[in-house]
């Protein structure tokens, strides 16, 4: 997966493809190096960022979202929480859902499961503006398991297929390194247990 933020204060890029062309030429650049997948944001997840409206989002991501869909034969993935910008990213070419709130703000979920695109969720611990001001958790991995616990339950009972869920434990958000590193030992904890949902759930007709 090729990340694009397409931002003027993204933390991975620092904004410089934060215009169209340049954007492309980015995108080309990453299908070129082995990404299958370009995974573009409208909406910094920086530590501290502010958050972006509804209008500035749709702005920056479905153009981009149109463009690349045109031009490049790849899977486009949409980092967004924001069910409008889902449904118009969709209508403009976009097969991943990856949200960093785990389709927990308004109508999200509902219009994930309409859509029935491939999502991932992530666990994050606060939002973005405060995430890493004072991270704590009893025990990281047990914390953040149960969390993707539940809100795959909640996801497959909404009507979400569960072939099309995907985990991500969110590193670096709402995390101190020390969790990030005890996330990253405990990987097959997470792997194992979403072959047990997997088994567990009967499929989604």
């Amino acid at each position: 997966m090729g990340i694009l933020n397409f931002t003027p204060d993204s933390f991975s890029d620092s904004g410089q493809f934060f215009q169209l062309d340049k954007a492309l030429v980015q995108v080309e650049t990453m299908l070129q190096q082995g990404a299958s997948i370009i995974d573009i944001g409208g909406e910094s997840a920086r530590p501290m960022a502010e958050e972006v409206t509804l209008e500035q989002e749709l702005e920056r991501v479905i153009p981009l979202v149109e463009a690349v869909r045109q031009r490049f034969d790849c899977w486009i993935s949409v980092d967004t929480s924001k069910a409008l910008v889902m449904q118009e990213a969709a209508n403009a070419g976009m097969d991943l859902i990856n949200d960093i709130r785990a389709l927990r703000e308004p109508n999200a979920l509902q219009t994930a499961v309409q859509l029935g695109l491939p999502v991932c969720i992530m666990h994050m611990q606060g939002q973005p503006r405060t995430m890493q001001l004072n991270p704590h958790y009893d025990d990281v991995v047990a914390n953040v398991l149960k969390f993707m616990q539940q809100r795959t339950e909640q996801c497959l009972a909404s009507g979400i297929k569960k072939e099309n869920l995907i985990w991500d434990p969110g590193f670096g958000f709402g995390k101190s390194v020390q969790h990030n590193y005890r996330l990253l030992q405990q990987l097959s904890v997470f792997v194992n247990k979403a072959i047990l949902f997997w088994r567990e759930f009967p499929v989604n007709l």
